[in-house]
């Protein structure tokens, strides 16, 4: 049976959710709801379909599409410059696929709270959904390129308009910061195009690694260099990297709870999936020469993110600082260059990403619920809402590296790829570790059984469609830390061609 169609209907299908909402009344809000939450549907139901074609035994190549879309013409016989329609998956990009699919179907859940303007919140939800599943499913760089700019469009205006006081200076810096990753980017893939005459990720693979395979002029090693270093600046805005943070910050606190879910949980994911496939799998050599100068970048990340999170009063602002030092285990394991680390930094991408939209879903109820997220506010809330209460507690001891949970799974791999090779910033990276259990457990205990200011009694716990968002991720969160192999199993093939081409 031909499968080509697959990831087409899997990227293009949030789109006739769109088509629909078109056609659907302002004024008919629940009509506008279930429109919006049932356009997820379709890609969640794919998505768990390829994952299930895997376990079955059955190759992802099967999903792979490839047809003429762009020809330049006239520069050779064999029209060099042409850049085709291509989709693909492998076990790497498929879990992001998954993740994706399922964070956006909960985040729709959650946007029930939202109150105005409904329909042309859920019209760029789901554009910016279309543009998520693309970037992870993209097998060229003009492709992906496309897809993520698409995303940035929609993330703007859901910033600027749902989000809370300072909305409009978030979205600005939102968009400046992305926007200049973008350029720089932009600039790379050109450059690429210009000198091999593809933008084909696995023949862009193949051609940087053995430059003479059939080229006149090879690319140099320093224009190699020059050309990772663009990509660590243009993924490490998106990831993000310190010091390229500070509108990352912004976005975490002003935007809506339901899109900081997709935010943190997916959109921050592209630039470690960014950094994993282009920069280490087009230039390994060159990863090889930064890889110290990773590790430290790694090392800054976890501490500053940890030591600044720890005297914040704001709870937003301690997931958003968590959120940097977390990112930073990412480029450690990537450091280490050895199986182990690269496997703990995939994983903490997919970790993460469960984690933190559970604990903004939460943060969401709580807002909705006291109209507050300061810390200081929100005391002996265990009181009020105890399952509320118990789910956030299980997120925080995921978030800091509890055995059994999904984070402890990741950062024990991280870190042991990275003891390997550079164990003395390992261990001063170790501090980092110790440094989110106290600040996570000094908010969330405080939250919870500190301290009451004022008295929560009549306020309601958890109820109805809230149930689903925050069970679902805490299922998936203890899943994976019980039974990692259900990411690692599919990531075997993705780690053996980075191995490869590492030369291991």
């Amino acid at each position: 049976m031909d499968l080509s169609f697959v990831l087409t209907l899997l990227v293009f299908s949030p789109l006739l959710g769109i088509a629909v909402l078109a056609f659907v009344g302002k004024s008919n809000e629940k009509s506008v709801k279930l429109v919006g939450f049932l356009a997820t549907i379709p890609p969640l139901l794919i998505a768990v379909g390829t994952y299930l074609h895997y376990l079955w035994g059955k190759d992802l190549e099967d999903f792979s599409v490839r047809a003429e879309w762009i020809q330049f013409g006239g520069f050779t016989e064999e029209n060099f410059f042409s850049v085709y329609y291509e989709l693909a998956i492998d076990g790497f990009s498929m879990l992001l696929v998954v993740l994706t699919a399922v964070v956006a179907t909960l985040a729709a859940l959650a946007s029930w709270k939202v109150n105005r303007e409904l329909k042309g919140y859920f019209m760029l939800f789901l554009l910016l959904e279309v543009g998520m599943l693309g970037v992870f499913t993209a097998q060229n760089l003009i492709l992906f390129f496309l897809f993520f700019e698409m995303t940035l469009i929609p993330m703007f205006f859901l910033i600027g308009k749902w989000g809370y006081f300072e909305r409009e200076k978030a979205a600005y810096s939102f968009l400046i910061y992305n926007g200049l990753g973008s350029a720089i980017l932009l600039i790379v893939i050109m450059v690429l195009f210009s000198r091999l005459g593809t933008t084909n990720i696995d023949i862009l693979q193949t051609l940087v690694k053995d430059p003479a395979a059939g080229l006149d002029e090879p690319i140099t090693a320093s224009v190699k260099m020059g050309l990772l270093i663009a990509l660590l600046v243009a993924f490490g805005i998106k990831l993000p990297i310190v010091p390229l943070h500070s509108w990352m910050l912004k976005v975490h606190v002003q935007a809506p709870p339901a899109i900081v879910m997709i935010h943190s949980g997916i959109l921050l994911k592209i630039g470690a999936y960014g950094l994993i496939r282009f920069g280490l799998g087009i230039f390994p050599e060159q990863f090889k020469e930064l890889s110290v100068i990773i590790a430290i970048l790694g090392i800054v990340n976890l501490l500053y993110g940890a030591f600044l999170a720890f005297i914040q009063k704001d709870f937003k602002m301690v997931l958003a600082y968590s959120s940097i030092s977390h990112m930073g285990i990412v480029l450690i394991g990537l450091a280490a260059l050895n199986e182990a680390g690269i496997q703990g930094a995939i994983f903490q991408v997919i970790s993460h990403g469960l984690i933190s939209a559970l604990l903004f879903f939460l943060v969401g109820v709580l807002y909705n619920r006291l109209d507050t997220s300061l810390l200081a506010n929100l005391g002996g809330l265990a009181k009020g809402m105890p399952i509320a209460s118990g789910i956030l507690l299980a997120a925080g001891m995921a978030s800091l590296g509890l055995p059994g949970m999904s984070g402890f799974v990741s950062e024990f791999m991280a870190f042991l790829g990275l003891f390997e090779v550079m164990p003395v910033l390992a261990a001063i990276g170790c501090i980092g570790i110790i440094m989110t259990a106290v600040y996570l457990l000094r908010a969330i205990l405080g939250i919870t059984y500190g301290q009451s200011h004022r008295e929560f009694t009549a306020v309601s716990d958890l109820k109805g469609v809230e149930y689903v968002p925050a069970v679902t991720l805490l299922f998936l969160i203890v899943l994976i830390g019980v039974f990692p192999s259900v990411l690692g199993s599919p990531l075997q093939s993705a780690l053996k061609t980075i191995m490869l081409g590492l030369g291991g």
